[in-house]
């Protein structure tokens, strides 16, 4: 099954420091239909406006994914850590027993990114944070994982049965993904792509359960955002 949910179809609030589309239903947006997909619980699509950026705010038991489009995004939290997440490269945050956290585009350009939420596997577990820069090049034509619930696999560590990867495809080509069918695929492109035969525009979201291959064509230079969860 391939589900397209076009970008015109998200929900949206604009509140002029931040303009956000959400996959799934988040904060004022709700729909049954759209409450999650498998453990992803939120993919959030924003636009954070130069100095500006979400303050002091807690969670819990939920694995939070970041990954910058362009500009960066600067991090800090009531662990102690602060650091800066540039265009292309990723943070993950496991928020276990609780965390303050704070987001900051210190930029003097807007920073685009997605903030995508995962289920925890581990309720309770100790919080944590960390960042991994993935350079562009190195995943050109190939999905490079970023991070996963495997702490051998050299990626960035959640505590989820899930992966997070990224590729990048010139257009003409094409790129495959092997998967079991039971698994819970979601996938964001910044190009038009066909998925398995199905076409789906710039930032639409592509939902993918039932297969077990599944082949993206993209129709120009396309980079992808992939997320394989229970």
């Amino acid at each position: 099954m391939i589900e397209i949910r076009p970008f015109e179809s998200l929900g949206h609030a604009d509140h002029g420091w931040l303009d956000a589309r959400h996959h799934f239903s988040f904060a004022n947006y709700h729909d049954p239909k759209r409450m999650g997909w498998g453990s992803i619980r939120v993919w959030n699509d924003d636009k954070i406006a130069p100095h500006t950026g979400f303050p002091p705010h807690p969670h819990r038991d939920m694995e939070i994914v970041t990954y910058v489009r362009t500009g960066a995004i600067t991090h800090q939290d009531s662990l102690g850590n602060k650091g800066r997440t540039g265009a292309g490269d990723v943070q993950v945050m496991s928020a276990g027993t609780g965390v303050m956290h704070a987001e900051y585009n210190l930029e003097d350009e807007a920073t685009t990114l997605f903030q995508i939420w995962i289920e925890t596997d581990r309720p309770a577990a100790q919080p944590s944070w960390g960042a991994m820069p993935f350079p562009k090049d190195s995943r050109a034509g190939k999905f490079q994982l970023l991070a996963s619930g495997d702490s051998d696999d050299g990626a960035l560590t959640i505590n989820s049965d899930a992966r997070i990867l990224g590729a990048t495809v010139q257009g003409g080509n094409s790129i495959s993904y092997s998967t079991a069918p039971e698994r819970h695929l979601y996938l964001v492109s910044s190009a038009p792509v066909t998925v398995n035969g199905v076409e789906a525009a710039a930032r639409d979201g592509i939902a993918i359960s039932g297969e077990d291959t599944v082949t993206i064509e993209a129709q120009e230079e396309a980079e992808l955002v992939l997320v394989d969860a229970r």
